[in-house]
């Protein structure tokens, strides 16, 4: 069992940065998959960013790259999500999910793969 706590959300100005942690308690740190979604209020959760094991691997979503990145820190069982020039369509709550992973250079895309999850944090990014 994996339990995942995400920090570091807030209120911040459209321009703005803010840096998401997701802390995990568990097995091997490094065995695992992780991912960032966000789901804004009345749609459904969308992918935003994933990271194999070792941390190598990395893929975001269209509308964030070149502005977020996704890191992780297997030493201290931590993964981040840097959110620079946010926008106003940024505003969500941040999930972060985690996966074993067969190898370490997988990485997921999709909801389903991920098997635990963090309650979330939310972001708010006014105009």
């Amino acid at each position: 069992q994996v339990q995942l706590v995400e920090s570091g959300g807030g209120l911040v100005q459209a321009g703005g940065s803010l840096r998401l942690s997701c802390a995990a308690s568990g097995r091997t740190f490094s065995n695992y998959a992780m991912g960032w979604f966000r789901q804004a209020p009345g749609k459904e959760r969308e992918f935003v960013a994933t990271i194999s094991g070792s941390g190598v691997k990395v893929y975001y979503t269209d509308s964030v790259k070149g502005r977020f990145t996704i890191s992780r820190d297997n030493t201290k069982n931590t993964v981040f999500l840097q959110m620079n020039s946010l926008n106003p369509e940024d505003t969500a709550v941040y999930l972060c999910a985690a996966r074993v992973a067969p190898t370490s250079g997988s990485y997921y895309q999709t909801r389903s793969a991920y098997s635990y999850w963090g309650q979330g944090t939310q972001v708010t990014v006014s105009s």
